[in-house]
């Protein structure tokens, strides 16, 4: 991998990650932007203990623009975008929208492919690989930064997720804080490790393969599996085997193997509802370790990637309970869903 910074007309940073390392990164953002501003703060919700970002700058940010007039795709014929080279492997740079920013922490997008039209799952397992060492690049930049306690790297996929551009990419996060769902993981393992001296990632994790009927996908190196509890109609959680408690620590086994495991369950999602079905909406989510605290190195890195739709035609909508009570209602009994997911997969 070869990494290239640079800067766009307003500042902000560009990098360029190429699977080459003779790729040369040398074009200038003409365009004549003004420095960015934002109003980006954090406050402390005192009821509930958690926080909430205020942002009231991306108000203004780019809606559904047509194709021709994306912004990350790469600059052509005079159409200058935020990439101002005119092809690209994987491009990330900071966002011009942020919903955190400078002492508030760090948001960055994430280009996949400079190709519009694909999706992730339509990546070589090369181009992947690539992708896995971008996050884990930024991740450990970003731990760097003494305002940044904890980085997420997610992407958001399709509309009635609330995608607001359709080039394929994903975000990052630097909180300056603990995010309230990892404090109540890191609370159920201080938990789980009192009353039996063991580790809750590595038990779950050994559960699912001894019980092996919500298991989804299984590789030398990691497991995919429904969850007992799932939250959503489809949701699968991506375990290395070795657990570590981030992108990090991974070792160049597991780097290797993350491609095929990964590009398998997307390629499955989008076979959930059969043929003939639009795209699969989704979330995919990196959950990592904070970069402090004393449970840190119990921590176990996973992805978990869920969709909203609970069947063809229908969304699985937070209503009352969700929303009001956090209390999830799933209509997909985890069992069927993992069958179901085992029943699409590749040829």
């Amino acid at each position: 991998m070869k990494k290239t910074s640079t800067r766009l007309a307003d500042g902000r940073e560009l990098l360029y990650y190429d699977s080459r390392d003779d790729a040369v990164r040398d074009a200038v953002d003409l365009r004549p932007l003004e420095a960015v501003s934002t109003t980006a703060e954090i406050r402390h919700d005192e009821l509930l203990g958690d926080r909430v970002a205020i942002a009231s700058h991306r108000q203004g940010r780019i809606y559904h623009p047509p194709a021709d007039e994306c912004p990350l795709c790469p600059s052509r014929d005079g159409r200058l975008s935020e990439i101002p080279a005119a092809d690209y492997d994987v491009a990330v740079f900071e966002n011009r929208f942020p919903s955190l920013a400078g002492d508030s922490g760090r948001c960055e997008v994430v280009c996949f492919t400079s190709d519009h039209d694909a999706s992730f799952a339509d990546l070589t397992e090369q181009q992947a690989g690539l992708v896995l060492e971008a996050w884990t690049d930024r991740t450990a930049e970003l731990a760097e930064l003494p305002q940044v306690k904890q980085v997420f790297c997610f992407e958001n996929r399709g509309a009635e997720i609330g995608v607001t551009l359709g080039h394929p990419h994903g975000q990052i996060y630097g909180y300056p804080f603990v995010t309230p769902r990892t404090e109540l993981m890191l609370r159920s393992l201080a938990a789980h490790r009192a009353a039996t001296g063991r580790n809750l990632f590595d038990d779950l994790v050994r559960r699912e393969r001894e019980e092996g009927v919500r298991v989804v996908l299984e590789g030398e190196h990691w497991i995919a599996f429904v969850p007992y509890a799932a939250h959503w109609p489809y949701e699968v959680h991506l375990h290395p085997k070795r657990r570590v408690p981030d992108l990090r620590a991974l070792d160049d086994a597991a780097c290797t193997e993350f491609p095929q495991i990964y590009l398998e369950l997307l390629r499955r999602f989008d076979r959930i509802f059969g043929p003939g079905e639009p795209p699969t909406p989704y979330i995919a989510a990196w959950h990592q370790a904070p970069f402090e605290g004393e449970e840190r190195d119990a921590f176990g890195l996973h992805l978990e990637l869920f969709t909203v739709r609970r069947t063809s035609g229908k969304l699985k909508f937070l209503a009352g309970s969700e929303s009001g009570m956090s209390v999830f209602i799933n209509d997909v009994p985890p069992e069927a869903a993992a069958r179901r997911l085992r029943e699409v997969a590749s040829e």
